[in-house]
């Protein structure tokens, strides 16, 4: 069901179109298609994302600087990791899988029915300096939680290492998205890539400060 947010208005990205095999994405080039199956498409998710502006809100959209992203903006960008996330439960290999894709798409409810004015997920630099997972440390058992696909069955499958608590490895190409609109890991949902706020030095304590040297 649309919200208020979604109307019956042309949409504010363009249609999902599959990308080409050597479109860029996270600055690494692919020569050839990946993934046939449990492929997910979020080339219209880029492409919205790349109009609005950076998580950290000190940056101007890419395409129009004087333009500022509202909730539609914001709203359809969550709905559509929403429906790509619902298109890989839909056909999910286990149903702890199926499970856990699902629980992606009903936290991302609330940014949907409720979308903030900016993104506050990572910045692209951010995801860009994830720690890559040596190939040959990988296990054949190995997959990414989002897709299920084993990364070794992958010739050119891009393994990351987040650095939460849980130090939770995904697909690059899975978890970027994720990373780019809500910045917290998927699986323990830890903040990543945000700058933390400076400390809140209390009145007292200053005055307190300043008689020392007084």
């Amino acid at each position: 069901m649309a919200t208020q947010y979604e109307g019956n208005s042309p949409t504010p990205y363009p249609p999902r179109l599959r990308a080409h095999p050597s479109t860029v994405e996270h600055n690494v080039q692919f020569a050839e298609p990946r993934r046939t199956s449990r492929r997910v498409d979020m080339a219209s998710f880029f492409s919205l994302l790349n109009q609005l502006s950076e998580p950290s809100g000190t940056q101007t959209p890419h395409n129009n600087p004087h333009a500022t992203p509202t909730p539609v903006d914001t709203a359809a960008l969550f709905r559509l990791l929403q429906d790509q996330l619902q298109t890989l439960s839909a056909t999910a290999p286990t149903a702890d899988n199926r499970d856990f894709l699902d629980q992606l798409v009903a936290s991302l409810e609330a940014d949907i029915h409720d979308p903030p004015t900016t993104l506050r997920g990572a910045s692209q630099e951010f995801v860009d300096s994830l720690d890559r997972v040596a190939r040959k440390t990988l296990a054949a058992d190995d997959d990414c939680a989002i897709c299920k696909v084993p990364y070794l069955e992958d010739e050119w499958c891009l393994v990351v290492e987040l650095p939460c608590k849980g130090r939770h490895r995904f697909d690059l190409e899975c978890v970027g998205p994720w990373l780019r609109s809500k910045g917290t890991c998927p699986m323990c949902r830890e903040e990543m890539g945000r700058k933390k706020p400076p400390p809140v030095v209390d009145d007292d304590d200053e005055d307190d400060g300043d008689m020392m040297y007084a």
